[in-house]
């Protein structure tokens, strides 16, 4: 199936409903050659098959939930999904659940009928992302100097695309600290590894350039 160029996500989930028809059409062809009449057989298995459509209602609809998500794709088979604060890769889309790997490795089984009926979001969607960070100088510090720099880092990364024009500013004046608001965007696969970067230059590189990282504190006068 893969050769033939169809959708990754389609083959977990025709594996499992292809599963089921043979099972189905087996368990028929051996009562039918043991000789149960079918006419009633196939009557019976109408009223049982209400009964138990009736007791397996959320299986059905998990079901039809993955019928959905494959028509109408909010994500796919290698798609990164956040779901309720839990995010990982879509391993599988099954007939009944969906399967994600989390950067830590663990295997999650999601119902479908949860992820059709809720919000979710594709951090694959999109070709690009935008960054944002919030780096701090303290009181005093030189503002056009810690602007500079992070222009002068943002021109020499490669990985920043070009075509957008990056955005610093000064967004708080706050209690400890004197905020910037850094924004770029990259390709999707370099989201994390520059973001981590950044950090770990900012760190470093501000304190060699006299600039200093503040944290929170407060003063207390004691009167004698």
């Amino acid at each position: 199936m893969t050769k033939r160029n169809i959708d990754p996500s389609l083959i977990p989930f025709l594996k499992s409903l292809l599963s089921i028809i043979l099972q189905i059409s087996l368990i028929i062809s051996v009562l039918s050659m043991i000789g149960v009449e079918m006419t009633s057989f196939i009557a019976i298995l109408g009223a049982a098959g209400l009964a138990v459509g009736l007791a397996l209602k959320d299986t059905l609809q998990n079901f039809a939930a993955g019928v959905m998500i494959l028509f109408f794709k909010p994500y796919r088979v290698g798609d990164w999904i956040e779901f309720e604060g839990l995010s990982g890769r879509v391993k599988e889309i099954q007939i009944f659940n969906t399967i994600l790997t989390t950067i830590e490795n663990k295997r999650v089984i999601i119902p479908n009928g949860v992820l059709q009926s809720n919000s979710i979001t594709n951090f694959s969607a999109e070709d690009k992302r935008r960054i944002e960070w919030i780096f701090s100088i303290a009181y005093g510090d030189d503002y056009d100097l810690a602007k500079n720099l992070l222009l002068k880092w943002i021109k020499e990364d490669s990985r920043i695309l070009e075509d957008e024009d990056p955005r610093i500013v000064l967004s708080e004046l706050a209690d400890s600290s004197v905020n910037i608001r850094v924004w770029v965007w990259v390709k999707k696969a370099n989201f994390q590894p520059v973001k981590f970067d950044f950090n770990e230059k900012v760190y470093k590189e501000f304190p060699q350039n006299g600039l200093s990282i503040p944290f929170p504190q407060m003063d207390v006068n004691i009167n004698k």
